[in-house]
């Protein structure tokens, strides 16, 4: 279809008519310049008969004197020429008080002259200027207002679009902010559906992003994970956003990372609500002094409203349980408390602003930490026992819990020697941490002279050294290893973890990341050999299923299934040597050079006994049986041998030494013609001799 730009209106029509009208009747004495005539008996400048080029017939007028004159384009201009059609003067303009005025005259060039305006584009411009105030005040009702003053609802998904791609190229406060103002403009005045769409879009358009942000995808999995902790997107939304995306595409990759990196963890909700900092920007430690803050001050005024509102303002629903906690051991520390305490818990719990979770999980932290608290507070469970019913009765704590406190207490129950031996083996760990001296810890528990809580003590050891650095967490590690050569049995460590695992969600309420770190510790601990892997299936089988301990030991087989695992496993947390994985192979190499050379078999043993890396003895393995291939020399058999027979090299170290060198054969074929010939001895005296696996032969087969 033609396009109607160019065409004039009727009122212009008319006024092309009037105009040639005019100028007919100025034009009637010299009928031959009549525009109607102009191109009739005109001769060529030229003298022909036809027009020439570049001079269009047209364009060519004969004047009174009978010269030609080329006029301008559109027969403006030139002498002896009448200027355009519709010329007019430039200062002409509409006069509404003449009586020929026509309203319609003006409309047309007024139409014609305005730019198209897009509802779309305008709404882009203004919600860029809304979402800049809104990072620059952080005020969420003035956001909220003045997208609803915009209109133009149908436009939403591009405003939740808009607003997390800005937000993604800017600081963690920027995020956070974004998230919060999203959860606060779900369903009262962005629809549920545009939130979803507005995603979609951002899923779709990732790979533009990238260029500029690059670690997009990682950025916007974390705002879909929040989404979805904030209730503002269904879980389903990543299955149905998956079906859609090719999985070739960064979107897929964003949905990956949203199930695997964020949403699949243990207590993925509070480590998700924190990453940006939380809605109150502020570290858990802080919101713990702040919380003290507050029953303290509570205390002293006893003004139960405004506890409520602080508590309130904290922006922390899913951590109240820390405010029952903390209230709880308040009121048990000073009776005098008691009575206001369990005013501000009953209150908070009417309110709704403790839910009644909250308020169990709370209690249970209370019940879990008796001992310890007995420590400070010697009448604490009594107390405790106590409070228990007056909550009860009050309505505010679920009658379910009674049951569970009172199991709970008969479990926990405990003699006076446990009692003490929980008390002294909390200053031996701490003196450790002090001291590094590993000897020392050992003799102390020597002298304990309790062999059966052995567990018990590997269960404080690791939850003391989960609140701490990365040092005393190595410590913790190293400590383990020492302990399996000279003190505890297998099975210690295999309670130890046990226990330690049926009480992982409660440590994670402590300490956010305790069920990652506790994977650490259980896949560090098979890597030592202090456990064999299968020991990880055994302890699994005696946790519930679907638990928070159940999760961590499938994330710490995780761990030790991936590639370079024992090296990457050993700088989790700095390494216990200090040495990097290279300066380690050279020294392996050293030794295995001097004992080649004559040395003493128990001096080399010594070596690899100090270097105090037993995940790593394959290497010594690998590198023993390639120097007896090149040196021509099977006595460095009689090495691996000893190493064996006392037990510093294990079946499982062997084994993998064995098959690394035999990955390497056609390597090793290029320099050594007859290494698969060697090989195939060494097996059969490993084989005899029971150094590795009977799998490695079916394997080798």
């Amino acid at each position: 279809m033609a396009s109607d730009e160019g065409m004039l209106t009727d009122g212009q029509w008319k006024k092309l008519e009037v105009a040639t009208l005019k100028n007919a009747d100025n034009l009637s004495s010299s009928p031959k310049s009549h525009p109607l005539f102009a191109d009739l008996n005109i001769k060529s400048p030229t003298g022909g008969k036809g027009p020439v080029a570049g001079f269009p017939f047209r364009h060519v007028r004969r004047t009174h004197s009978g010269k030609h004159i080329r006029v301008k384009k559109e027969g403006a201009g030139g002498k002896g020429t009448w200027g355009k059609l519709l010329d007019t003067d430039d200062d002409c303009f509409l006069d509404k008080n003449d009586p020929n005025y026509d309203s319609g005259e003006g409309a047309y060039d007024e139409l014609v002259d305005s730019p198209v305006s897009d509802p779309l584009d305008d709404y882009k411009k203004a919600v860029v200027s809304v979402i800049e105030e809104y990072f620059t005040t952080g005020d969420v009702k003035v956001a909220a207002s003045d997208l609803r003053e915009l209109g133009s609802s149908e436009y939403h998904p591009y405003f939740t679009k808009r607003l997390v791609s800005m937000a993604m190229d800017r600081h963690d406060k920027e995020k956070e902010m974004a998230s919060v103002l999203l959860s606060a403009l779900y369903a009262d005045v962005i629809l549920p559906d545009q939130i979803r769409d507005g995603f979609i879009r951002l899923l779709r358009s990732v790979d533009d992003l990238a260029v500029d942000i690059p670690d997009a995808v990682n950025v916007l999995a974390l705002f879909i994970a929040r989404a979805i902790v904030d209730e503002i997107l269904p879980p389903v939304f990543l299955a149905r956003s998956k079906k859609n995306l090719p999985e070739s595409s960064k979107g897929f990759q964003v949905i990956v990372t949203a199930e695997k990196s964020y949403l699949s963890a243990p207590h993925h909700a509070e480590l998700v609500e924190r990453k940006w900092g939380g809605s109150t920007h502020t570290t858990v430690e802080e919101t713990k002094k702040k919380i003290s803050e507050i029953l303290k001050e509570y205390v002293e005024n006893g003004d139960t409203y405004e506890a409520c509102r602080c508590i309130r303002e904290l922006g922390v629903t899913f951590f109240h349980h820390e405010v029952v906690k903390r209230a709880l051991v308040l009121a048990m520390e000073s009776q005098a408390a008691e009575s206001l305490i369990l005013k501000l818990l009953n209150e908070a719990a009417e309110e709704g602003l403790i839910s009644s979770s909250q308020m169990v999980k709370g209690f249970n932290r209370v019940a879990e930490s008796l001992d310890d608290l007995a420590l400070d507070i010697p009448s604490a469970r009594k107390l405790f026992d106590s409070l228990v019913p007056k909550a009860i009765s009050g309505g505010w704590l679920d009658d379910s819990f009674k049951v569970n406190s009172d199991q709970d207490g008969r479990e926990s129950t405990q003699d006076d020697k446990l009692r003490q031996y929980k008390k002294d083996t909390v200053n031996i760990i701490q003196e450790y941490f002090l001291s590094d001296d590993i000897p020392e810890l050992i003799r102390s528990l020597e002298d304990l002279a309790t062999p059966e809580y052995n567990p018990v003590f590997l269960k404080k050891l690791i939850t003391l050294a989960l609140d701490k650095k990365n040092r005393e967490k190595e410590m913790a590690s190293v400590l383990l290893s020492s302990l399996h050569m000279e003190l505890f049995s297998t099975e210690d460590f295999i309670n130890g973890f046990i226990m330690l695992l049926e009480s992982a969600e409660d440590t994670a309420l402590d300490i956010m990341d305790a069920s990652n770190e506790l994977a650490l510790f259980l896949a560090r601990a098979v890597i030592d050999d202090v456990l064999a892997p299968l020991n990880l299936e055994e302890i699994s089988t005696k946790l519930p299923p679907k638990s928070t301990g159940t999760e961590t030991v499938r994330s710490a087989r995780s761990l030790i299934s991936a590639r370079h695992a024992g090296e990457r496993l050993l700088r989790s947390w700095g390494g216990g040597s200090g040495w990097i994985v290279e300066d380690a192979k050279d020294k392996i190499l050293k030794l295995l050079e001097e004992y080649e050379m004559g040395g003493v078999t128990s001096e080399a043993c010594q070596c690899i006994r100090d270097l105090g890396m037993p995940f790593f003895n394959h290497e010594v393995v690998k590198k023993a049986l390639v120097m007896a291939m090149e040196k021509k020399n099977d006595g460095l058999l009689n090495l691996l041998e000893e190493c064996f027979g006392e037990g510093l090299i294990t079946m499982n170290q062997m084994t993998k030494g064995f098959g690394r060198v035999k990955d390497s054969l056609d390597d090793l074929s290029l320099d050594i013609p007859n290494a698969k010939e060697k090989f195939e001895l060494y097996v059969g005296r490993a084989m005899d001799n029971g150094w590795i696996l009977p799998e490695f032969a079916i394997n080798d087969e």
